[in-house]
């Protein structure tokens, strides 16, 4: 018996419409990868610039303030010009004061103008910060009210400023250069200042923006720390005061 095998069936080559059709898909699907990994990317950005960082900066706030308080008990001059407190963003508010207007500076805590006053100094003691990102410092900065009193304290004083206008009050581009003036004041003629002030610059708004918000005040008390007792000590004597009253019934 002979038995005849059929030849192998062979498929026809593919149609060119078909190639066509196979490379469009293959284009759209590597397209569609690349739109989810930039998407990807761009949320890990915004999570770090906006989350991220504020966890890094706080954290290093904190040891830079605590680092400082600790030198000054020693006699040094610590890593803060100073120790920033405002009472409007709330009773525990603290961030260290650090030299520069740059990144590495803002990150930190609040930034001070290198060519400006120090704190307490007649001049314009002028200082920046984030209202978001970094630690967001000044982001309650629109809440800042005419009257408000802000303290500087340093390793041997304590500086107390009166501001003179609300935190919404005063705009300007950021290429505007009379806040940091000696005297900040755009109309000023150049005559050495007599009065000691203080200069806040903070974003408008909480995202990319040119505009600057501006809050100036001037000095109202200083304290000399050698002739009184710290902030800290102050608070704890006041509470044992409080807590011996009540024991006594008054």
């Amino acid at each position: 018996m002979t038995i005849t095998a059929d030849p192998p069936s062979v498929p026809p080559p593919p149609s060119p419409h078909r190639r066509r059709r196979s490379t469009g898909r293959r284009i759209t699907t590597a397209f569609g990868l690349l739109l989810i990994a930039a998407g990807l990317g761009l949320l890990g950005w915004f999570l770090w610039q906006y989350f991220g960082t504020n966890i890094v900066s706080k954290h290093a706030q904190e040891k830079i303030t605590e680092n400082t308080l600790a030198q000054w008990e020693n006699g040094i001059d610590g890593d803060a010009v100073g120790l920033l407190r405002v009472e409007r963003f709330g009773k525990d508010f603290q961030v260290p004061i650090v030299k520069g207007f740059d990144d590495k500076a803002l990150a930190k805590g609040v930034g001070m103008y290198k060519k400006g006053a120090m704190p307490g100094q007649i001049g314009n003691f002028a200082i920046a910060g984030h209202r978001v990102t970094h630690g967001e410092p000044f982001r309650d900065f629109l809440k800042l009210r005419k009257g408000d009193l802000v303290e500087v304290e340093t390793r041997t004083h304590i500086y107390t400023y009166e501001l003179e206008n609300d935190g919404d009050k005063i705009t300007v581009d950021f290429t505007t250069s009379w806040p940091l003036w000696k005297v900040p004041d755009p109309d000023w003629d150049n005559t050495p200042p007599t009065e000691r002030k203080i200069t806040l610059l903070t974003c408008s708004e909480l995202f990319h923006t040119r505009n600057r918000n501006v809050v100036i005040g001037h000095l109202v008390e200083t304290v000399d720390k050698s002739k009184t007792a710290p902030p800290a000590d102050r608070a704890a004597k006041d509470k044992k005061k409080t807590d011996t009253q009540k024991a006594a019934g008054r």
